[in-house]
């Protein structure tokens, strides 16, 4: 049996007994049902796993005692930075949950001209803290012990103008050129994914003129949840992680 891992704010020492957050708690014991003495991996985002055991599940809380601290996680084999167009509902989780998993370093959700969710600032941050609780469920799954940044949502323009140094990449259907004709990167991947829509042209054209590389993924036109995870997966195998 796989063993659970649990991202908790609380602050970890080998050999202390804590009482774990309600949600967390709740997993633990109404979801997972761990017993007395079962055991768990506990992170708090900060690059190490903490190995713990069950000692008392109540109603509301887990009582759990930490046995142990694993070497940090080591730094990813490529910075990869997301850009991604929000788009409706359930494609956009599918899309950073699956990023995470992935090995992306960072995400930001964009405002493009075509994006067809345009939420006030209320929903938003509603919003937001909905993204963080599928990448933090993303990195108990997939083992990650660094959690994922997710970055404040803000125009294309504001995003293009903060990606400086390494190589920006768009996905563009249209593109001249593919992956594997690229140089291995020397610094940072930011990779710019459009909305349902895709990008308008002139957007396209902001970020060619920053420097972006329009590259197309084969002869298909992928939705906006599938462009950038193909993407990822082949950067990951040309330069990445995968090749581990």
């Amino acid at each position: 049996m796989r063993i659970p891992r649990i991202h908790t704010g609380c602050p970890l020492t080998v050999g202390a007994r804590l009482e774990l957050e309600e949600q967390a708690s709740r997993h633990l014991i109404r979801v997972l049902r761990l017993r007395p003495g079962d055991e768990l991996i506990l992170f708090d985002g900060g690059g190490r796993d903490w190995p713990a055991r069950l000692l008392a599940g109540g109603r509301q809380r887990a009582l759990v005692e930490i046995t142990g601290r694993s070497d940090p996680e080591p730094a990813p084999a490529l910075e990869i930075r997301l850009g991604i167009s929000i788009s409706r509902g359930e494609r956009m989780d599918l899309a950073i949950q699956k990023a995470v998993e992935l090995g992306v370093s960072c995400i930001t959700p964009l405002l493009t001209e075509r994006s067809v969710v345009r939420l006030p600032p209320s929903r938003l941050q509603k919003k937001l803290a909905h993204w963080r609780g599928v990448m933090t469920a993303a990195c108990e799954q997939c083992g990650r012990s660094r959690l994922v940044a997710l970055e404040e949502v803000c125009s294309l323009e504001a995003w293009l103008d903060g990606s400086a140094g390494g190589t920006g990449l768009l996905l563009d259907h249209r593109g001249a050129t593919t992956l594997d004709r690229l140089p291995p990167p020397s610094g940072p991947l930011w990779l710019l994914a459009g909305p349902e829509g895709g990008l308008s042209e002139a957007e396209r054209e902001r970020a060619r003129d920053r420097g972006f590389i329009a590259i197309r993924l084969g002869p298909r036109v992928l939705r906006t949840e599938t462009a950038p995870l193909a993407a990822i997966a082949a950067l990951q195998m040309l330069w990445g992680d995968f090749r581990r």
